[in-house]
């Protein structure tokens, strides 16, 4: 009998669509083994692509506070079949999982789907993607969904270079190479490449031994855990809880706010984050050993 596999996914530029695609392409490969079923998550009011003017900093205190919107329903093909494998795939707003995404797990239908399942996360970001694993992590373990493990796949360029190809990219829908300024994203050879990926997990499943799939899959490249922007990552999430809070509850000013956080955002990340880096560097000698051991956890699968 087949064992079926689900491709779950929300994609805006169709990056993280290519991404699962090609890690799901090993099971695609095998068709008289697996049956392959894909799920695009959909909003009933989806959000526009590129987003115009200040849209996209509109959508931040709903993003980092988890704030659903309505999803449209899974076929019923879809919630009619039990799977054996799933396939979860995410991006990452504002240091959280995205407002999709969040809407889909907050919905009546991810227990239904995620139910007693294993799943593999496969989250396809800028480079910031660790503490927003972690809320994914709670969200399965409530579900009460079996993570086996965990890809992430990110923009290889500088912390400051990334930002300037994203917003242009957010903005304009310009991906490609323009003046100075690489192409936005992960690149096309790693996206092609992560079919390893794929390769790997249907090896693991095939003989029934996912309890060693993550050690493998780190071992390939599937995790890369830098430190600093860890450090960054959790000094957002502190200023992140303040502004969101504070533009949901000052409703008729939020317009001001949300152009003031734009300006304090923009201003994080080309001053404070540099000194953030310099601190991270002058005491990394006195924390070796304990960022040592955060690197390893943020690599596995577990659950603090």
């Amino acid at each position: 009998m087949k064992k079926n596999i689900l491709v779950i996914y929300y994609s805006q530029t169709g990056q993280l669509e290519d991404i699962v695609k090609n890690i799901a392409r090993p099971f695609e490969d095998l068709k008289e083994e697996y049956d392959v079923t894909y799920y695009n998550i959909q909003l009933k009011e989806d959000f526009p692509f590129p987003w115009p003017g200040d849209v996209f900093f509109n959508t931040f205190p709903e993003s980092y506070l988890q704030i659903p919107k309505e999803i449209v329903p899974p076929s019923e093909d879809i919630l009619g079949k039990k799977y054996d494998l799933i396939l979860f795939g995410y991006q990452v707003w504002y240091l959280t999982p995205s407002i999709p995404i969040i809407s889909f797990l907050k919905s009546s239908y991810a227990s239904r789907i995620l139910k007693g399942n294993p799943v593999v996360t496969i989250s396809g970001t800028r480079n910031m993607w660790m503490l927003s694993q972690e809320k994914l992590k709670v969200y399965l373990r409530d579900l009460q969904a079996q993570l086996v493990g965990n890809i992430a796949l990110v923009d290889r360029h500088d912390n400051y270079t990334s930002v300037l190809t994203i917003l242009r990219w957010l903005t304009t829908g310009q991906k490609e190479k323009s003046g100075l300024l690489p192409a936005a994203g992960i690149s096309d050879e790693e996206i092609t490449g992560s079919v390893k990926y794929g390769k790997i997990i249907e090896k693991h499943f095939k003989t029934n031994d996912l309890s060693s799939l993550q050690p493998e899959l780190v071992d390939n490249g599937a995790i890369e855990i830098r430190p600093f922007l860890v450090r960054v990552e959790k000094v957002g999430n502190k200023i992140f809880t303040v502004w969101s809070n504070l533009i949901i509850k000052k409703k008729e000013k939020r317009p001001l706010l949300i152009k003031f956080f734009k300006v304090y955002l923009m201003a994080a990340i080309w001053i404070i984050s540099p000194i953030v880096l310099v601190l991270h560097l002058l005491t990394t000698p006195i924390f070796w050993f304990k960022r040592q051991k955060q690197k390893r956890y943020l690599q596995g699968i577990n659950l603090k």
